[in-house]
C-alpha cells in the first residue's frame, strides 16, 4: 500500500510520541518483571509485597488517568504529555538509590501518575494528528502509537538482564532511568509537531464524556487491566522457577516485546474492518492463549512460546479499545475518553497484582496467580462483545 506525503507525516509524528508508551509502560512498568527476582532475593521480598509494589505503581497511574484531561486542559496537550514523561523517567532513576519498600512504593506510584498523564495525553495528540484520517489510517496511527510500549519491552529485554548479571537491580534501574530520559528526543520534536491549532482547540473543547454507551468498554478494559498484570508481574518469576536462566530471560523478554512491536501493524487492517467490540474480543482471545500456555504441561518451552501471542495481543487490546472509543465519539472527547479508560484499566490493575501475589504464594504457587489473570481477561472477552459501536461523528 502506497503511504502519501500527507500520510506520511502524522505516522511520523506518532512514531515520536510512541517515546511515551516506551517510558510509561515498557521501562517504567513492565521491566519491573524484570528487574523483581533480583529485589525479591536482596529485599527478601514475598510475592505478596512484590506484588504491592506493582499496585502502588497501578494506583499512581489510576491518579494519574484521572487527573490527565483536567491537567491537559491547564496545561496544553504538549506540555502535559512532556511533564509526564520527564517525571516518570525521574523516578524510574530515583528507583536505584533505595532499599526501602515505602521508599520504592512511593517511586513506583509517582512513575505511575507521571506515566498515566504521558501515556493518557500522548494518546490525546497521536489521534489529533490524524484528526482528519479514515478508520484505517486511524487505527494505524494508535497502532503505531501504542507500539511504543513494545519497543519499550524489546529495549529493557535486551539491556536490564545483562545489567543485572554485573550492577544488580540498582544498575538495573539506572539504565532504565537514563533509556527514559534519553526518550526525550524523539518525544519532544514529536510533540511540537502536533499542528498547534489542535492542541489549543482542546483547550476550549466542551460538553460532557457520553459514559452510558462506553460502559460494557470501560468494564471489559478493568477486567483486561486486572488479568493481564497477572502475566507480566511473575511471568519472569515463573520462568525463573521452571529453571531459565539469564540468558533464556533476555530472549523471552526481547521475543515477547518484538511481538508486540510489530503486532499492532498486522492487526490494524483487521481492527479497522470490524465494528463495535468484535475487534476488542478477538484480539482478547488470542490474549487469553497466550496467558493460558504457561498454565499446559510442558514447563519452560510452552511456557516460552507464550511470548508470541501474548505479545501479540496485550497492546493491540489498547489499541482496539482506544479505537473503538475513538469511532464512537466526536473528537473533543477523545482525550476524555482515553482518560476514562485509562481510569478503568489503571483500577483493574491496582486489583490484579495484589490478588495475583496472594494467590502465587499459596500452594498453587505462581500458576495459581497467573490462573487468575487468565480467567479474568476470558470474562472480559464477553463483556467486549457488548460495546455496541454508533457511527462516527467528526464534530
Amino acid at each position: 500500500m502506497t503511504v502519501t506525503a500527507a500520510q506520511a507525516r502524522p505516522l511520523l509524528v506518532a512514531a515520536g510520541l510512541a517515546a511515551g508508551p516506551a517510558v510509561a509502560l515498557g521501562l517504567a512498568r513492565f521491566a519491573y518483571a524484570l528487574v523483581l527476582p533480583a529485589m525479591r532475593t536482596d529485599l527478601s521480598l514475598s510475592f505478596a509485597t512484590a506484588g504491592a509494589l506493582n499496585t502502588a505503581n497501578a494506583a499512581g497511574y489510576l491518579l494519574g488517568a484521572l487527573v490527565a484531561a483536567p491537567l491537559a486542559t491547564r496545561l496544553g496537550l504538549r506540555t502535559g504529555y512532556l511533564v509526564g514523561l520527564v517525571v516518570t523517567a525521574a523516578a524510574v532513576l530515583a528507583s536505584a538509590g533505595t532499599g526501602s519498600v515505602p521508599v520504592l512504593a512511593v517511586l513506583r506510584l509517582v512513575a505511575g501518575a507521571a506515566g498515566a498523564v504521558a501515556l493518557v495525553v500522548g494518546g490525546g495528540l497521536a489521534a489529533r494528528a490524524g484528526r482528519d484520517a479514515s478508520a484505517g489510517q486511524a487505527t494505524r496511527l494508535l497502532a503505531v502509537y501504542f507500539c511504543g510500549g513494545g519497543a519499550g519491552i524489546l529495549l529493557s529485554g535486551l539491556t536490564v538482564p545483562p545489567v543485572l548479571a554485573v550492577l544488580g537491580w540498582r544498575g538495573a534501574w539506572v539504565v532504565l532511568g537514563v533509556l527514559a530520559f534519553a526518550a526525550l528526543a524523539v518525544a519532544v520534536p514529536a510533540a511540537r509537531a502536533v499542528p498547534a491549532e489542535d492542541e489549543t482547540a482542546h483547550r476550549s473543547a466542551g460538553g460532557r464524556l457520553p459514559l452510558r454507551p462506553l460502559l460494557p468498554l470501560l468494564v471489559c478494559y478493568g477486567l483486561f487491566g486486572a488479568g493481564y498484570i497477572a502475566y507480566m508481574t511473575f511471568i519472569v518469576a515463573y520462568l525463573r522457577a521452571e529453571g531459565a536462566g539469564s540468558g533464556t530471560v533476555t530472549a523471552f523478554w526481547a521475543l515477547l516485546g518484538a511481538a508486540a512491536t510489530v503486532a499492532g501493524f498486522l492487526w490494524a487492517p483487521l481492527l479497522a474492518r470490524l465494528r463495535a467490540g468484535r475487534g476488542v474480543a478477538l484480539v482478547l482471545a488470542v490474549l487469553v492463549l497466550g496467558a493460558g500456555l504457561p498454565l499446559l504441561p510442558g514447563g519452560l518451552p510452552v511456557a516460552i512460546v507464550s511470548a508470541v501471542p501474548f505479545g501479540g495481543a496485550f497492546l493491540t487490546v489498547v489499541t482496539a479499545v482506544t479505537a473503538a472509543a475513538r469511532q464512537h465519539l466526536a473528537p473533543r472527547h477523545w482525550t476524555a475518553a482515553i482518560a476514562a479508560l485509562t481510569t478503568a484499566f489503571a483500577a483493574g490493575q491496582c486489583v490484579g497484582p495484589v490478588l495475583s501475589g496472594v494467590l502465587s504464594d499459596g500452594p498453587g504457587g505462581v500458576r495459581a496467580g497467573l490462573a487468575l489473570g487468565a480467567a479474568l481477561l476470558a470474562v472480559a472477552i464477553g463483556v467486549a462483545v457488548l460495546f455496541r459501536d454508533s457511527s462516527p461523528r467528526r464534530s
